[in-house]
């Protein structure tokens, strides 16, 4: 079946199936991003309740070395 197509049309599939899989990368990167920031902000505010002194943008140097 596949070795019927065209060249183009193989080329076309590659192209949709190769963009679909960067979407759904970006999408995994970006909602992993957003939930390792509120966990930091979590725990930044149970740190800041304990007392202990936390700098202002101690959770984004956090996540910018990883």
């Amino acid at each position: 079946m596949w070795r019927d197509k065209s060249p183009g049309l193989k080329i076309l599939w590659l192209w949709t199936l190769g963009t679909a899989a960067v979407l759904v990368v970006n999408v995994a990167t970006t909602r992993t991003r957003d939930m390792r920031k509120q966990i930091d902000s979590v725990e930044r505010t149970q740190r800041v309740a304990s007392g202990e002194k936390v700098s202002p943008g101690e959770e984004f140097r956090e996540v910018e070395e990883e």
